[in-house]
Formats: structure tokens, sequence, C-alpha cells
């Protein structure tokens, strides 16, 4: 099967199996704090999110090209890789996946896993969105 970093939709299995290796890569990476975020009902973006540190600038460039690499050799396509100039927040675009690779005080002060991982408005309001009618 021809699998390609792109925005267009693949299957569950296929999402799980990019998710399982791009775990694996950044865990092989000794990325540090990984979190995973399920984007299912919360954005067209893709399947998952990940978030993941590296130490110093140096160590989230050699994640990220890591993963890159690792993501074309398993068959995956050619990952869009964003942020290398200056290595303080490296993106890789893996198509159904996106990985935020940022070096720990940067990740702190964008804190974007706490943006989407926050419950979506309707689930905590008591408001339902689909009717209009509160509950």
């Amino acid at each position: 099967m021809n699998k390609t970093a792109s925005p267009l939709a693949v299957s569950k299995e296929e999402a799980r199996d990019l998710l399982a290796k791009t775990i694996d890569s950044l865990e092989d990476g000794k990325a540090e704090d990984i979190v995973t975020i399920d984007l299912e009902g919360k954005s067209s973006l893709g399947d998952y999110m990940i978030v993941a540190s590296g130490r110093s600038h140096r160590h989230v460039a050699s994640i990220a090209d890591k993963l890159a690499k690792q993501l074309r050799e398993a068959g995956f396509g050619r990952p869009r890789v964003e942020g290398t100039d200056s290595n303080d927040w490296v993106l890789v675009d893996a198509g159904s996946i996106i990985v935020h690779i940022f070096r720990p005080e940067v990740r702190e002060f964008y804190n974007i896993e706490k943006m989407w991982l926050a419950a979506r408005p309707e689930d905590n309001t008591g408001f339902d969105f689909e009717d209009g009618s509160g509950s």
C-alpha cells in the first residue's frame, strides 16, 4: 500500500499504524513528555496531534530529522517539516498526524496541548448546540 503524507482521508487503521510508528520514533529519539491528542470531533486537520519536547535546539532538530526519515523509510510518504531554521518549535506534518516538537521553555510558553485537550464548549456548558436549546 502506498501511504502518502497528505491531508487526504486515511483509514483509522492506517492512522493508528502511523501513530504507533511516530511514537516509536519519538521514543527512540529520546523525546520527552510525549502527549498524544485524539483530534476526532475537534478538528479536520488530522486524526491525531502529538506534542513532545527535546532538551535543546540540536535535540529538537535530531528528533524531527529522525522522525521524517523513519516515516519515509516505513512507506508513510514524505512528511512536511517546518521550523528547522530555529529548532525552537518544529512541526512535522505526516498527513493524518501532526507532530509538534518543542524546546521545553517554548512548549511551556505556547502550551498548545492545553488548548487542544480542553473540553469542547458543548461538553461542559449544558447547552445543546444541535437544536439551540439549553439542557
